[in-house]
C-alpha cells in the first residue's frame, strides 16, 4: 500500500473513534526510523485504548502488519507502530505536556524574533 493510502486508512481509523485534533507530520527528512508520526487526542483512557485498538484492527484488516502497541495498560498515551507509521494517541495533558509536534519540527521550536531584532 503506498504511504498517502497507508496514512488515509490510519487517519480514517482515528476520525471513526472520534479522535481530536489529529496532525500527520511528515518525519522523512528527519529520521530513517519511520515517515510519519500522527498524533491524536482522546478524552478519557477507554477512548485512548478504542482509537489505538481501532487503528490496529484496521490496519490488520488491510493486510498490513501492526510491529507494537505500547501504554494501553494505563491509556493516557497509548503508542502503536506500523511501521512507516507511529501513531500516538494521547490525553489532552499529557499531549500538552510532551509536545510532540514541537518535537517532530510540525510547530517552530522557539518564536522567531522580529527583523529588527535580529543580529547580523
Amino acid at each position: 500500500m503506498e504511504l498517502t493510502q497507508f496514512e488515509k486508512l490510519v487517519v480514517n481509523a482515528l476520525e471513526d473513534i472520534k479522535g481530536k485534533d489529529i496532525q500527520v507530520i511528515n518525519t522523512t527528512r528527519l529520521t530513517s526510523l519511520f515517515d510519519r508520526v500522527i498524533v491524536a487526542t482522546g478524552d478519557s483512557n477507554r477512548q485512548t485504548r478504542a482509537l489505538a485498538r481501532n487503528v490496529a484492527n484496521t490496519v490488520r484488516e488491510a493486510g498490513l502488519p501492526v510491529i507494537s502497541i505500547e501504554g494501553e495498560d494505563s491509556g493516557e498515551w497509548v503508542l502503536v507502530d506500523l511501521g512507516d507509521i507511529v501513531v500516538h494517541v494521547m490525553q489532552p495533558a499529557i499531549r500538552s505536556y510532551y509536545n510532540l509536534e514541537e518535537l517532530w519540527g510540525a510547530t517552530p521550536a522557539r518564536p522567531t524574533r522580529p527583523a529588527a531584532a535580529r543580529i547580523t
